[in-house]
């Protein structure tokens, strides 16, 4: 073939030139894209290792939420089903919708036995149970496994959810590494897989610093490695002797710096990672309410004075192991409507309802105790427990149906079962329980601060507010005032729970009944109105309180715990819990003991009476308007509401700050190049502006993922450029920089500047041979900045040249 070449003259003209290898260099194109023997091959083998590595220790994650390793079985069975199914697609060249219907498969085949054990036939024969759980739980699971208090392992059908997560991660990881052409793209989903196992999870991260150091020196190592073993042996084999000994320097040079970068960073991780994990992290559960609706639910208070009257004889349930002093609670309402007092919602500042088993992860302090109930005439939803829940265990025929529909709730020490309790259920509870303070330790303590719903002014009883001030007088300290509050209720108060050798008594404490129970003189009332009258009361004095609705025996009764204790309707009751510090919730009865009568002492001569509101006067009418005049003034507008800057702060500060990381390196990478350029057009001499603009094309092609070898001439790699870009104007602008650079005259400026609009029409050409991803990705390469670029000193050559 012949080029051009320079002439001693300065002159264009054309000789003929044989290079050796030219044609086979020129002819084979720098291309990387899917290898269809891959996947039967060892490359493929070490692709499998590597995903499988990531894929596994991320899988690591699922062991806080699971609480033990039962989430092992299901993620490493739908690991290995995953990339089965993956290399099948590859190897036999399936279509999409070829791999999904093999994936569906799988997942009914191997889900049977990885995460429906119990339901598929002989444990591993898929049956429609097994196929029924598969199917729901990939609908709802991932909302179940949210809203359910961990460990997960009393739920086994939740495990569908991790080892479906698992499968669908393997399977588009392994079928992007074996059919793709950019390779690297498989490190997307299993990012995404880690992000998902992290939502799911809980807040507590399963050895962060081993799945940081094994993702991140594993996946660099593979991802970085692809590229170069996917190359084409035409780039492999340059025509000289000199392109290839320089080739083989870069990729020594490459592995030697690729693997001290990934040193450095694993011993960076593993020294700094300690410090930022500390940092507590975001789950789902933390921030996704409950579905459980409590508003459709009876307050438990509706159902007292029903079970003091009409079931006082019945045994309602009988217990085994209660604690010594211990209370039965049935339920805690914190939320009063001046009808009701009922759940609050976590909205209104209450507790949230979330599924439990077995094992329940609590934070309190003090003994625990193992308590056994057998429900006798008693049914409802609400359970009875005993302190604070660590565990229930559902035993009979409807355990499964129990277990699957219990949630507790560890503000107010509730649970509650959807399934509703019937007679011959039984239950065993691991509690911790912790021995009720006295009044002294009490009132040297101060009440803790709790979030309780608010109650409404204007559903407060008219005269509560007097018999506050009666009761308490000008005392100020908390505790003082609640005991204060408390003693004047059972000291002017009677007992009666409208019973035939009792007085009358309304039921109920709605603002009404409470209103005439504080009205009288001689409160009578029972243990409902009185706990509600206190809990209202403390309220309003800025004391959080609670009214809880329980069991106890009388004393008599009681018995040692071994003993099984017999509950009857007669021994339900009613107290208000109020927070203290270090000792927390603590009950306080305010039901007048008849036996042991407290005098009053009140703090006023006569309780002051309730103010009378008098009736607003009407607003005088608008004076007329004259006949035949029209008052158009507009109505005044609302003030505008003044806008929340420090909120704006916040909002941009969140969003902008970690978008912000993420573009600095970006911006830092395009500023660089663009000075680059801007040197490479700017520099001194002419022929140096030539030059410079052939290195621009070499760096482009670089970047876009097509390096022209170090040792190559600017002929050799114009007619590499040209065949992988298929810009044949590569080789003139290739041979012009050679005469500007070898010439006897230096290029003019007006020369230099029109090789660069060559130089820039090659550069459109190369970008534009490429998809958006391609030239998305050489914008920001780093391949051509630490490329080494061998500068010719054309000022040193031509005073060499001076005489």
């Amino acid at each position: 073939m012949a080029e051009p070449t320079s002439t001693g003259t300065g002159r264009t003209g054309t000789v003929p030139i044989a290079l050796p290898g030219w044609d086979r260099l020129v002819a084979a194109p720098a291309r990387v894209g899917p290898d269809p023997t891959r996947a039967r091959s060892p490359r493929g083998a070490l692709d499998a290792a590597a995903l499988a590595a990531m894929i596994a220790v991320l899988g690591l994650g699922w062991a806080p939420v699971w609480g033990s390793n039962q989430y092992l079985r299901p993620t490493l069975l739908a690991l290995v089903t995953g990339l089965a199914v993956a290399w099948l697609g590859a190897r036999f060249r399936w279509r999409a919708i070829s791999v999904l219907a093999a994936t569906i498969v799988a997942y009914a085949l191997i889900g049977g036995p990885a995460a429906a054990g119990q339901a598929a036939g002989a444990g591993f024969v898929p049956t429609a149970s097994s196929l029924r759980i598969l199917a729901r739980g990939a609908v709802t699971g991932w909302k179940q496994i949210v809203t359910t208090v961990p460990p997960m392992h009393a739920f086994p059908e939740l495990a569908v959810v991790p080892f479906l997560a698992t499968l669908l991660t393997a399977v588009i990881a392994g079928t992007i590494a074996w059919r793709s052409r950019t390779a690297a793209w498989a490190l997307a989903p299993i990012a995404a897989y880690f992000v998902a196992v992290a939502l799911l999870g809980t807040a507590v991260a399963e050895r962060p610093v081993l799945q940081g150091i094994v993702v991140g020196v594993v996946g660099l190592a593979w991802a970085g490695g692809r590229p170069t073993r996917a190359r084409r042996p035409g780039v492999r084999s340059p025509a000289s002797p000199a392109a290839t000994a320089a080739m083989r320097r870069l990729r020594t040079r490459r592995l030697a710096i690729g693997a001290g970068m990934l040193a450095v960073g694993a011993v960076l991780a593993g020294g700094l990672a300690p410090g930022l994990v500390a940092v507590p992290r975001t789950a789902l559960r933390d921030v996704v309410a409950p579905p459980l609706d409590l508003q459709d639910l009876t307050s438990p208070l509706a159902e007292f004075r029903a079970l003091k009257k009409n079931r006082a004889q019945e045994t309602l349930f009988t217990v085994t192991g209660l604690p010594a002093g211990a209370r039965v609670r049935l339920a805690a309402v914190d939320a009063y409507d001046g009808e009701v007092y009922n759940v609050g919602t976590p909205t209104q500042g209450g507790g949230s309802y979330v599924r439990v088993g077995t094992e329940i992860r609590s934070r309190a302090r003090g003994t625990h105790a193992a308590v056994g109930i057998t429900v006798g005439t008693y049914d409802g939803v609400w359970i009875p427990t005993v302190g604070d829940l660590t565990g229930i265990d559902w035993g009979g025929p409807r355990a499964g149906e129990l277990t699957g529909a219990t949630y507790y709730d560890a503000t107010t020490r509730s649970a509650l079962t959807t399934a509703g309790l019937r007679p011959g259920d039984r239950y065993r509870l691991a509690v911790v329980t912790n021995p009720t303070p006295t009044d002294a330790q009490l009132r040297a303590a101060e009440p803790a601060r709790a979030v309780v719903p608010r109650v409404s002014p204007d559903q407060l009883p008219a005269t509560l507010a007097g018999k506050m001030t009666q009761f308490m007088g000008e005392t100020t300290e908390p505790a003082e005032r609640l005991f204060l509050l408390r003693d004047g209720l059972r000291a002017s108060g009677l007992l009666s729970s409208g019973l035939a050798d009792q007085q009358p008594s309304l039921p109920g404490h709605s603002t009404w009944r409470i209103n005439k129970l504080l009205g009288e003189k001689r409160m009578v009332g029972d243990d409902e109105q009185f706990a509600v009258a206190l809990a209202l009361m403390a309220n309003r004095a800025g004391i959080p309180a609670r009214v809880v609705m329980g069991f106890y025996p009388s004393p008599g009764r009681a018995g040692p715990p071994a003993r099984p204790c017999e509950v009857k309707g007669s021994d339900v009751h009613v107290w208000v819990e109020v927070p203290f510090r270090s000792y927390g919730w603590v009950p306080i009865d305010a039901t007048p003991d008849d036996e042991h009568k407290v005098q009053p002492v009140p703090r006023t001569a006569k309780a002051p009476k309730p103010p009378t509101l008098q009736e607003p006067e009407p607003p005088a009418a608008p004076a007329p308007e004259p006949p035949g005049k029209l008052n158009d003034t507009p109505p005044p507008k609302p003030p505008a509401k003044a806008f929340d800057w420090a909120a704006f702060a916040v909002v941009v500060g969140a969003v902008g700050g970690p978008l912000l990381l993420v573009l600095l390196p970006v911006a830092a990478i395009l500023a660089y190049k663009a000075r680059r350029r801007s040197r490479r057009m700017r520099a001194e001499l002419g022929a140096d502006r030539l030059s410079g603009g052939w290195r621009e094309i070499v760096d482009a092609a670089a970047d876009l993922g097509r390096p022209v070898p170090a040792g190559a001439t600017r002929r050799e790699g114009a007619g590499l450029i040209a065949s992988s870009f298929a810009v044949p104007a590569a080789a003139t602008v290739a041979h012009r920089a050679d005469i500007g650079v070898f010439g006897t005259a230096d290029p003019t400026s007006q020369e230099a500047a029109e090789y660069w609009r060559d130089v820039d029409s090659v550069l459109r050409g190369m970008r534009s041979s490429q998809g958006w991803p391609t030239r998305l990705r050489g914008r920001i390469s780093l391949r051509s900045i630490h490329r080494p670029a061998r500068r010719r000193t054309i000022v040193a050559r031509r005073r060499r040249r001076e005489p």
